[in-house]
């Protein structure tokens, strides 16, 4: 366990105190390295393991952690469910060389997700994204809430990562091994994650499956219609989706049941 440099003085307002958690020495000081070159970092500590890390985090306040996902013992998933009990939760960033982890990582609330070797204009983007997140707070899951929830979704584009905020999302439709996020905007963003995942996920915030390929905001529908071949028909946003028959019944119950007010 490591520490540099030295804690700056509380008048900082905007200098980020950052953990860096992972069991491969070159990899831990290679990403301290690059996190003291950005202006907005003034202290940065390293563990080796799960345990050292709470042990820092139990000793004073981070206001990010940037996990490895494979570590023996606590990995960095199931550390990163640990973060979420705290009472001031820090941001969590993911610093992997698996893509595959891209899933589970989000649904523990990750605010980034970094593959190996990670660059300086990649790892500048997340630490703008924790600087956003700095100003809403994450709340603590207790133990009586899900820790798997999915309240936002970093999306890239053109080598730039932006969080899509799910109360923004009217539909969703498959696309191959990525799902196409449609928002009240107008605009779209291409998410490598499954449409089964939000349809788990966003079931209780009123997302419902309308098609085998379309999940839609039920805050978010303005119109359910007969089609020309009987089939219904539902706007969203200004746009006009199929219904299949089999979800026609469903969608029509849950519209029934949708409270007023905004979607979470």
């Amino acid at each position: 366990m490591t520490i540099s440099p030295p804690a700056p003085a509380p008048a900082e307002v905007d200098a980020l105190r950052v953990l860096v958690v992972d069991d491969e020495a070159p990899a831990r000081a290679d990403l301290a390295f690059l996190l003291q070159q950005q202006g907005t970092v003034a202290y940065v500590a390293t563990a080796a393991d799960a345990t050292d890390a709470l042990r820092l985090l139990q000793s004073q306040p981070y206001d990010a952690v940037f996990l490895d996902v494979r570590m023996p013992g606590l990995d960095g998933l199931e550390l990163g469910k640990l973060l979420l009990r705290f009472a001031a939760p820090p941001v969590v960033v993911y610093v992997t060389a698996y893509e595959e982890h891209a899933v589970a990582a989000f649904e523990v609330r990750a605010r980034d997700y970094l593959l190996k070797p990670v660059s300086h204009e990649r790892l500048s983007d997340a630490i703008n994204l924790i600087c956003e997140a700095r100003r809403i707070p994450l709340q603590p899951v207790s133990a009586s809430e899900s820790a798997d929830d999915i309240p936002t979704v970093p999306v890239e584009s053109g080598g730039r990562t932006s969080i899509v905020e799910r109360a923004d999302v009217c539909w969703i439709q498959a696309n191959g091994d990525y799902v196409r996020l449609h928002t009240i905007q107008g605009g779209s963003h291409l998410v490598r994650l499954p449409l089964s995942l939000f349809e788990e996920r966003w079931a209780a915030h009123g997302f419902v499956r309308i098609h085998r390929s379309h999940l839609v905001a039920l805050r978010h529908v303005t119109e359910v219609r007969t089609g020309a071949g009987g089939g219904a028909i539902v706007r969203v946003a200004g746009q006009d989706l199929a219904v299949s028959r089999r979800h026609t019944a469903e969608l029509k119950h849950r519209l029934l049941r949708v409270p007023h007010g905004r979607p979470r």
